[in-house]
């Protein structure tokens, strides 16, 4: 039982919750961009939240069920069509044996996923099936790519999730925590952080976005010993286009760490594309620790719920 890749798409991987416990050894999480669209797509279709599923860049893959299953599709808007019928997002839907799932390109946000009820079986490696594409830990999917899965026969729901809680508008400005050398900056370049717009650099990627827009500095230089980092943290390098540190980020770098992004907000950015505006505001540690946890009430309350519905069609 099986999905088999027609064609990829511009960048498809499969990801899951991430690899954690491995940065001692110089590997970083990886884990989807948008940690959150991934969760609620498995959610949908009754697995566990950190389940693998297929992370959709911009514009999706053409693939084959080789077996009945059921699927749910979430995160960015995409074109997706099902044996030419459109195929509605951010709901269980059930696809017969030997259909294909055609996807196009996204009107707005950058990451689509696409969660299959028991998960993608993929081999896991260090405790993930996680892609790093950069880490050269599996890799992009292919055509001919053929992705092991657990048939099911659970019906489409008549219900669907409401999306604007979980993928809302990109445009509001991304909450950030001052990091450990935020103080560091010049008088000028700490209010710039807040007060200027800027650009999501054409070369960003999976790794890292690139800030284009004002310069930043500090008011003195600063020597650094390599340190840890982890994905949301904001480094300015010499030349002063600050890089936030994305899904596969090193796990240590030596340039001054001067922000971290909240971590309710790294999903929305995550789903920036290249050329994207953004702003930033700054929040407390207590207020980012604030926000985290009324989220993760909302998805635990939003889970139960699911999971009853589903019970009910059984």
């Amino acid at each position: 039982m099986s999905l088999t890749i027609i064609s990829p798409g511009l960048l498809t991987t499969v990801q899951d919750g991430g690899r954690f416990g491995h940065a001692a050894i110089g590997v970083g999480t990886s884990g989807a961009m948008d940690a959150v669209a991934l969760r609620l797509a498995n959610i949908l279709v009754g697995n566990p939240e950190n389940a693998a599923g297929l992370e959709i860049t911009l514009r999706g893959p053409r693939l084959r069920c080789d077996a009945e299953c059921l699927i749910a599709l979430t995160g960015a808007p995409i074109e997706a069509r099902c044996d030419g019928a459109s195929v509605p997002m951010w709901r269980p839907l059930s696809v017969r044996t030997g259909k294909q799932l055609d996807f196009g390109g996204m009107r707005r946000g950058a990451r689509s996923y696409l969660a299959v009820a028991g998960g993608l079986q993929t081999e896991p490696l260090l405790g993930s099936r996680s892609v790093d594409v950069n880490a050269g830990i599996g890799r992009a999917l292919v055509a001919g790519d053929v992705l092991p899965i657990i048939s099911s026969a659970s019906v489409s729901a008549k219900w669907s999730l409401d999306p604007l809680p979980w993928f809302g508008d990109l445009t509001e400005p991304i909450r950030i925590v001052g990091g450990t050398h935020f103080s560091r900056l010049d008088t000028e370049s700490q209010s710039t952080l807040f007060a200027e717009e800027f650009r999501i650099g054409a070369d960003s990627n999976r790794v890292g976005y690139r800030l284009d827009g004002a310069r930043l500095a500090l008011g003195d230089p600063l020597e650094l010993v390599s340190a840890g980092v982890v994905p949301g943290t904001v480094q300015l390098p010499p030349g002063g286009t600050p890089i936030v540190l994305m899904a596969e980020a090193p796990t240590v770098g030596g340039y001054p760490r001067i922000a971290h992004i909240s971590e309710v907000d790294l999903p929305r950015l995550a789903q920036c594309r290249p050329g994207a505006r953004v702003r930033f505001t700054q929040v407390s540690p207590e207020a980012a620790q604030t926000l985290y946890l009324e989220r993760e009430r909302a998805i635990t309350a939003l889970a139960q719920t699911v999971r009853e519905r589903l019970h009910e069609q059984h």
